[in-house]
């Protein structure tokens, strides 16, 4: 399959891991959809990457976030001609940290919708075409919480639970069809993440914050393996193995300690 056969689309590719898919697949001459919330700042992207890289990249800018978006955004993909999609980077996603109380309800069933609800959407949306070209592949960005409960972070790690889940699942049942998916649990990375409440500090990432160009890379080497999980760093892969070996009610007390605000 050429490079530029297709289209990658990438949510979340104003910034952060989503902006460096974009780039390195730019780079290995795929064309790409861009798409996140601020039309100003994926425009400028746009002009980068097809001034450097000789690709078509197109803008589609949308709020992921709100209810029936992923769906008016599969229709918006038709109507231009944007089709067929052959590499879906499901990368968007919020976060909300604090008393799960104390904050605002509407804010925390937005972060669902964007980590839960638009990625299963446009994955249903447009994987039937992968299926029946047999060609094509998944990575969904999830997070090193998926693999334990988080306090003050509870909504969010039970969210990204779910994609971790979801896309293992997706996987073998993709198997047979020979559509590649990637669940991606990166540790603390350096982006402009979007956090209700307050932002973590950095004394809660002990193996340092990874750089997002290292994440997205990984993700794109194993895309290229066949798909399967991606924990990065060796730090990362330690905690989540150390973590089988303790009971379940005792994981949350210890991840109390970095997460308390």
């Amino acid at each position: 399959m050429s490079a530029r056969d297709g289209w990658a689309l990438v949510t979340g590719a104003s910034s952060g891991i989503g902006e460096s898919f974009a780039r390195l697949l730019a780079a290995r001459g795929r064309n790409v959809i861009l798409v996140a919330r601020s039309e100003e700042m994926l425009q400028k992207l746009r002009g980068e990457l097809t001034s450097r890289h000789g690709v078509r990249a197109e803008v589609a800018a949308c709020d992921l976030s709100a209810p029936g978006a992923a769906g008016q955004l599969a229709k918006t993909l038709g109507s231009r001609g944007l089709r067929p999609v052959e590499l879906l980077i499901n990368n968007a996603g919020s976060g909300a940290r604090g008393e799960f109380h104390a904050l605002p309800l509407d804010g925390q069933e937005a972060m669902l919708r964007l980590n839960i609800q638009s990625l299963v959407e446009l994955t249903y949306l447009l994987l039937p075409q992968m299926v029946e070209a047999r060609r094509g592949g998944i990575v969904n960005v999830s997070s090193l919480t998926s693999f334990q409960p988080v306090p003050y972070a509870a909504l969010y790690a039970a969210s990204k639970a779910f994609v971790t889940s979801f896309s293992l699942g997706l996987a073998e049942e993709l198997r047979p069809s020979g559509i590649p998916v990637v669940t991606l649990c990166p540790g603390g990375t350096r982006t402009n993440f979007v956090t209700i409440g307050q932002p973590p500090s950095a004394r809660r990432f002990p193996g340092g914050r990874q750089d997002p160009d290292e994440v997205a890379a990984l993700g794109l080497r194993q895309l290229e393996r066949g798909g399967g999980l991606v924990v990065p760093r060796l730090v990362n892969k330690a905690t989540v193995f150390a973590q089988r070996f303790l009971p379940l009610e005792l994981v949350p007390r210890l991840a109390a300690k970095l997460q308390k605000p």
